[in-house]
C-alpha cells in the first residue's frame, strides 16, 4: 500500500476497518453557466444539484437504427471470443459488456466525437477531454444481471489514479430504457458525499469486479442514508436518449427478466488536466482498456476523427 505520506489524497478509501463520508471538494460545472449553447440555464442548474441530466430522444430513429445495429455487429462477433475486453455474464457465455468501443468500430468513434456530446463534455470540464473508457453494456432479456450500487469515481481513484472529481460519463441509449428493464438507478445529490469503502483491493481486482463488483462498493448503511437523504430515480425514455451523470453519482440498475434486452453506450469523458496518476489505492493500474493512460490524447485531435453526425 502506499504511505499517506508520500501523496496527498484527499478521497482516501480501501483503508480502513470503517468507512467514511467525505465532502466533495471541487466543483460539478467547471465553465461559466450560460456558456454551452447545448444546454440551457435549467438544465445546468439541475445536473449541478443532482447529478445526472436526461436529455431525451437527442439522436434520431435512422441515427439509433444505425448504432444499434452496429452494437450487435460487435456482439455477434465477439460471442464465444476469449478476449480480455470483452466481459460474459457471471454464470453463462451471454456478452454483458465490450470495452474500447470507440477503437472497435469507427461508428463509434464517430459518436464519442459527435458535437452534440463533445461540446456538453469540453463545457462542463471547461478543458479538452480525453477518453477514459468507453463501452457498451448489454442487459439481455430474462437473465441480464444487475449492476451494484458504486460511484465511478470511487473505483477510477483508487485502482486507476485519477486525481479530482473532473469526469463523467455519457450512456446513450440503444434501445427504449422502461422501468421494467433494468433501467440505470441514481441517487440524486448522492455526487456531493464521497463514501470511502471498506477492503483492500485484491490485485487484477477488475477480473472478477467486471462481472460482479465485491471491492469498492459502499456499505450498507452509508448506502441507505444517502438513499434516504437523496431518493433514488430511474430516467427512463426512447432509444437515442442521453443519460449525462457525474463522476461520483451514485448509480445501478437492476436485473432484467423482462421480455425486452436492454443496451446502452457508455462514453467516460476526462479533462486532460485530470490525467491519471499511480492508483491511489496502491495496486497496479489497470489495464488500458479500462483506463486510458497511455494514449492519453484530445478527443479532436483523433486521428481519424470523422466529426459531424453520426448518419454522416
Amino acid at each position: 500500500m502506499q504511505d499517506e505520506t508520500t501523496i496527498h489524497d484527499p478521497y482516501p478509501t480501501r483503508r480502513d476497518d470503517r468507512p467514511r463520508v467525505i465532502p466533495r471538494q471541487e466543483p460539478v460545472i467547471w465553465s461559466p453557466k450560460g456558456s454551452c449553447p447545448r444546454l440551457s440555464r435549467a438544465h445546468e442548474d439541475f445536473y449541478e444539484e443532482n447529478g445526472y441530466l436526461f436529455l431525451e430522444s437527442l439522436f434520431s430513429e435512422a441515427e439509433i437504427a444505425k448504432l444499434r445495429a452496429e452494437g450487435e455487429r460487435l456482439k455477434e462477433e465477439q460471442q464465444g471470443d476469449d478476449r480480455y475486453d470483452v466481459i460474459v455474464e457471471p454464470g453463462s457465455e451471454e456478452v454483458r459488456s465490450i470495452f474500447r468501443l470507440h477503437e472497435m468500430s469507427p461508428v463509434f468513434e464517430r459518436l464519442i466525437s459527435d458535437e452534440r456530446l463533445l461540446s456538453i463534455a469540453e463545457h462542463l470540464l471547461d478543458d479538452a477531454v480525453y477518453t477514459h473508457q468507453s463501452r457498451v453494456n448489454y442487459k439481455p432479456a430474462f437473465r441480464g444481471k444487475e449492476f451494484d450500487w458504486h460511484s465511478d469515481f470511487e473505483t477510477w481513484h483508487s485502482e486507476d489514479g485519477m486525481p479530482a472529481m473532473r469526469a463523467f460519463s455519457m450512456s446513450i441509449t440503444l434501445s427504449d430504457n422502461t422501468p421494467h428493464n433494468g433501467p440505470l438507478m441514481l441517487m440524486p445529490g448522492s455526487h456531493r458525499y464521497f463514501v470511502s469503502c471498506v477492503g483492500e483491493t485484491p490485485e487484477d481486482n477488475y477480473q472478477n469486479s467486471l462481472k460482479r463488483q465485491q471491492f469498492g462498493v459502499p456499505d450498507r448503511q452509508s448506502l441507505t442514508e444517502i438513499a434516504e437523504r437523496c431518493g433514488i430515480v430511474a430516467p427512463t425514455g426512447p432509444a437515442g436518449s442521453v443519460l449525462i451523470f457525474d463522476c461520483n453519482t451514485l448509480h445501478g440498475s437492476n436485473s432484467n427478466i423482462t421480455p425486452w434486452p436492454r443496451s446502452n453506450v457508455f462514453f467516460v469523458y476526462n479533462a486532460m488536466q485530470n490525467v491519471v496518476q499511480e492508483p491511489y489505492g496502491g495496486t497496479k493500474p489497470r489495464p488500458e482498456f479500462l483506463a486510458t493512460r497511455d494514449q492519453v490524447r484530445p478527443i479532436r485531435q483523433f486521428e481519424h476523427h470523422f466529426g459531424g453526425k453520426v448518419s454522416a
